[in-house]
């Protein structure tokens, strides 16, 4: 897993490649002594280990007289900056050949490279952050949308711990009362007000169900939500598809079948990242091919969070009664699956079959996706489906699947020691329920953590971070 911690290390902090400017990350106790060996100012003689902290000096990077850079080097001196310890950010320029002959110079004096992760590990086992706001930085990272942003902003800045470590605190409180009076069993002394243990325990449960339920909006708002474009053959979905990304990444063609395949692609709308899938036409085929797409169709079905349902306007002007039944049949094979239906192709039918379309189904959206009219009802209704109010009220929101496992397997003891108090057990039994309670909240912040945890945690970051 990680090497020594009281090692200095390096990693390059912005993305590889050329740039405008590179920025290259130490940390550790000897890592202000380490630069200021190789830098010369550009402005006096500075000596960088009597510097204040939180500035910012320009000079040289300098190898047996040769100039490698003009650098700027800024210096964060323990306990103030990211990791807790001695830490310094050299900005240099952005060519590849540059951050490789600084990166080379430093490890070559006493240096090692970070691990992925390390700096934040280092932060959170400095007590800079808990376990839970280590996670947000990565998600933070990754971000591509405003919602997804604003979750792990949210995360980081504490909103999940403190109430996760609040909970935890007063279980922990009644629990030591508990284990009290199991030390006191024979003289029979009450310590805790039973009473006020049955309230936590209702509140606690309440808070879990919030948080776990929660994770069905956290995650697809982290990870885009999944909307299934389904429909027969040639009905319009792939020209659809790209009219919402305005990009020709779909295969568009008359002939019906082209999309043999699942194509998918990502939009943003309204700060939120939408998935959509372009699925293969639904009709009886004897093609091998076009069948296993088809069935790929329905898989994607069970994935999705959104169904939008294409159908024809000629079709339906004529037929309207048998695609209602195809409809009816998705929702009773998908009953907890959002449908939207789009009567589509509507630049076909003349002024009177519009309005007589319009006039009958009001209910249903109807759109041109080749002239692109009625797109942005379309986008409204998305946005209206996707339940969305839960990210106005500033709800603490858990989007992290780990978090999400320690939140059931911590709700399942709290039952258990709700039925040890409905059944009058001993103090003993429901005890045992407590502790595996603590310990699952505890997995989330970090009060309770493994090398193997923190291995898996932090071997998912880049390098830098």
């Amino acid at each position: 897993m990680h090497q020594n911690n009281q090692d200095t290390i390096i990693a390059l902090a912005t993305s590889s490649g050329v740039g405008a400017i590179a920025v290259i990350r130490l940390s550790g106790e000897d890592s202000i002594v380490i630069v200021n060996q190789f830098f010369q100012s550009k402005i006096g003689k500075k000596d960088l280990n009597k510097v204040k902290t939180h500035t910012i000096h320009l000079g040289n990077i300098v190898e047996n007289n040769r100039i490698i850079d003009e650098i700027l080097v800024s210096v964060f001196k323990n306990p103030h900056s990211y990791t807790g310890e001695n830490v310094i950010e050299i900005s240099c320029h952005g060519s590849v050949y540059i951050q490789q002959e600084i990166l080379q110079l430093f490890l070559k004096n006493g240096v090692r490279h970070a691990d992925a992760g390390e700096f934040t590990l280092r932060a959170f086992m400095h007590g800079k952050m808990d376990l839970s706001q280590a996670e947000a930085v990565a998600d933070l990272i990754a971000s591509d949308s405003k919602a997804s942003h604003q979750i792990a902003i949210q995360q980081m800045r504490g909103g999940f711990s403190n109430e996760i470590a609040s909970l935890r605190e007063q279980l922990l409180n009644f629990a030591s009362l508990i284990e009290l009076e199991l030390d006191f069993s024979e003289e029979d002394v009450e310590f805790a007000d039973k009473k006020q243990f049955q309230e936590l325990i209702i509140k606690i449960t309440r808070v879990l169900k919030n948080l776990i339920d929660s994770f069905a909006v956290g995650n697809v708002l982290k990870n885009g939500i999944p909307v299934a474009i389904v429909g027969e053959p040639n009905v319009g979905k792939s020209t659809l598809l790209n009219t919402l990304l305005n990009e020709e990444k779909a295969i568009v063609s008359h002939v019906p079948g082209t999309t043999r395949d699942a194509i998918e692609d990502e939009l943003i709308i309204d700060g939120v990242a939408y998935r959509f899938i372009d699925t293969a036409g639904i009709r009886e085929t004897e093609d091998l091919v076009e069948s296993i797409g088809i069935k790929k169709t329905f898989e994607n079905i069970e994935k999705a969070q959104l169904v939008v349902l294409l159908l024809n306007a000629k079709e339906f002007l004529v037929s309207s009664s048998k695609l209602l039944v195809e409809y009816s049949k998705l929702q009773k094979q998908y009953p907890n699956k959002k449908i939207l239906v789009i009567i589509n192709k509507v630049d076909l039918l003349s002024d009177k079959e519009n309005s007589k379309l319009k006039t009958q189904n009001s209910e249903f959206i109807l759109l041109s996706a080749k002239n692109k009219t009625g797109i942005d009802v379309l986008i409204k209704n998305l946005t209206n489906l996707a339940n969305l109010g839960i990210l106005s009220n500033n709800q603490t929101i858990v989007s992290n699947s780990r978090h999400f496992e320690a939140l059931n397997n911590a709700l399942n003891a709290i039952i258990d020691v709700q039925k040890g108090i409905d059944e009058n057990i001993s103090s003993d039994l429901f005890a045992i329920d407590i502790r595996q309670a603590l310990f699952h909240l505890g997995l989330i912040t970090g009060e309770i953590t493994t090398d193997d945890l923190l291995g898996n945690i932090f071997s998912n970051f880049c390098i830098g971070k």
